[in-house]
């Protein structure tokens, strides 16, 4: 009998065809889910009866109380190769094996440049204005030569974003707990003494750290008070880094000139949402993985990770 695999938040419908999947279809049964499950109890009736899930990032958690419930679950396979929303320790003691894959950070160094200069040419409103015969020219734009962006964490996202504002002439700041003058010089960018220097300073301010109990709320009311009220906050890296309430306030109250941001507290935004609403904000439904390379990334290693779990040597194992 061949076993069961479910393939989760297929949003697009695309999963199936992002990859070769005729290399298990003698051993597996591939189901692609488009609706997103988040209530437990939703999620064990839905996958009782699967061997193997694949999970796109950290949009469902597998805690423990979860695993527990899946008893024929053997295998997880998440999109890319860090994953804080699985409970490895209960995997382990279910017997169930945990692999990720390749993750390039490109196309979310892109989305960022393309929330950035939403923002600062007006594109959305202008582009609406033309389109429902609305004023000609409502906005004024935002320079970005000669303007200071500042980039919250330089791993290999921040870096790249780093690099395409000096393209652009802008002045670069960066700051991180941990970076080093060499990592910053080695990026064009001038290192800011302290995370308040660098969002008081800058025009721009693009978050790129990583997300867990270390990062949260690293941006909240008062960091945001420290801001230029014509600068702009970008965040196309996770939700909990900042403050969602201190932010909406800050929008509605017109103390930053705008924001915006691809990931949010609660995926899919339910219909009534805040941020749905919010002035001020250019807002994207977490599309920074989304490219035909990564998906293709993605699922193309997912076959492979599935067929080595199958013959007893799982590769790309996590943690």
């Amino acid at each position: 009998m061949r076993r069961r695999c479910a393939v989760l938040d297929d949003f697009q419908g695309v999963a199936v065809e992002s990859a070769d999947w005729s290399a298990i279809e003698d051993e597996v049964e591939v189901v692609a889910l488009r609706e997103h499950l988040d209530d437990e109890d939703a999620l064990a009736a839905a996958l009782a009866d699967y061997d193997i899930v694949v999970t796109l990032r950290e949009r469902v958690a597998f805690p423990g109380s979860l695993l527990a419930r899946l008893p024929r679950l053997g295998l997880i396979v998440a999109s890319g190769m860090r994953n804080t929303v699985i409970d490895y320790a209960a995997a382990e003691k279910h017997g169930i094996t945990v692999c990720g894959t390749d993750s390039s950070g490109i196309p979310p160094a892109e989305l960022t440049w393309a929330l950035l200069l939403g923002l600062a040419r007006g594109i959305v409103e202008e582009n609406t204005a033309l389109r429902t015969g609305g004023p000609w020219q409502s906005t004024v734009g935002t320079d970005l030569h000669g303007s200071r962006l500042g980039v919250l964490g330089l791993g290999r996202i921040g870096a790249r974003v780093a690099r395409v504002g000096l393209a652009f002439g802008m002045r670069v700041s960066a700051w991180s707990p941990r970076l080093t003058e060499e990592r910053a010089a080695e990026h064009g960018a001038e290192p800011a003494a302290t995370k308040e220097e660098l969002l008081a300073a800058s025009d721009f301010v693009s978050v790129h750290v990583p997300g867990g109990d270390g990062t949260r709320g690293l941006i909240g009311a008062a960091e945001l008070a420290l801001m230029k009220p014509t600068a702009y906050l970008i965040n196309t890296s996770r939700a909990s880094v900042v403050d969602q309430d201190a932010l909406l306030a800050a929008l509605h109250e017109g103390r930053i000139a705008g924001a915006g941001v691809d990931v949010f507290d609660i995926e899919p935004l339910p219909a009534g949402h805040p941020m749905r609403t919010a002035p001020r904000l250019l807002a994207t439904p977490h599309l920074g993985y989304v490219s035909r390379a990564n998906y293709t990334t993605y699922y193309g290693q997912a076959v492979e990770n599935i067929r080595a779990y199958l013959a007893g040597s799982p590769v790309r194992r996590l943690p």
